[in-house]
């Protein structure tokens, strides 16, 4: 798509996490010790197909000539992606579900076109049966998916048809 804001070199160089507060409030951190025994999981879900990020990021660039999906932007998507980081990072993992299916939610309603079609109703499922919840990874399109959930078991069943990887247990 033609720019890069560099965050991404300099995440995997450094191998640490990078939270970023604001456009010249960037710092590193850390996230809770993993408990290897613990259900709760953050995993990556196999798309099957390869994301192109500039198709994606045109679509985003139309519907943010709409007002309406600005609004969105700043009152649902970024409030709760916020949320989700601060739950995340200070270990608040009851109100972090909380926030990961609201996300979950405004990402299916509003960015459908980056969402594989075959995925939409495993989407929705997972908000449905609160059994996992799903956010687009970078611009969506393909690629992988990140998943959260409260018990890994059940997520692994009901996504027993797609490949499953645990990146983070707790």
């Amino acid at each position: 798509h033609g720019k890069s804001s560099g965050l991404d070199p300099l995440n995997s160089y450094l191998s640490i996490p990078i939270l970023i507060n604001s456009q010249d409030n960037i710092e590193s951190t850390s996230i809770p010790t993993q408990n290897s025994e613990g259900k709760g999981a953050v995993f990556l879900l196999d798309s099957g197909s390869t994301g192109e990020t500039a198709p994606m990021v045109q679509i985003f660039m139309e519907k943010m000539k709409q007002e309406g999906f600005r609004n969105m932007l700043k009152d649902q998507f970024i409030k709760h992606t916020d949320a989700c980081v601060e739950d995340f990072v200070s270990g608040n993992v009851k109100s972090l579900f909380g926030n990961l299916k609201q996300l979950s939610h405004v990402v299916l309603d509003n960015f459908k076109p980056m969402i594989p079609a075959k995925f939409h109703d495993l989407w929705k499922k997972g908000i449905e049966t609160n059994d996992y919840y799903l956010k687009l990874c970078g611009s969506g399109g393909g690629g992988y998916i990140l998943g959260f959930t409260e018990n890994i078991d059940k997520a692994k069943e009901a996504l027993k048809a797609h490949k499953l990887e645990v990146v983070y247990n707790f």
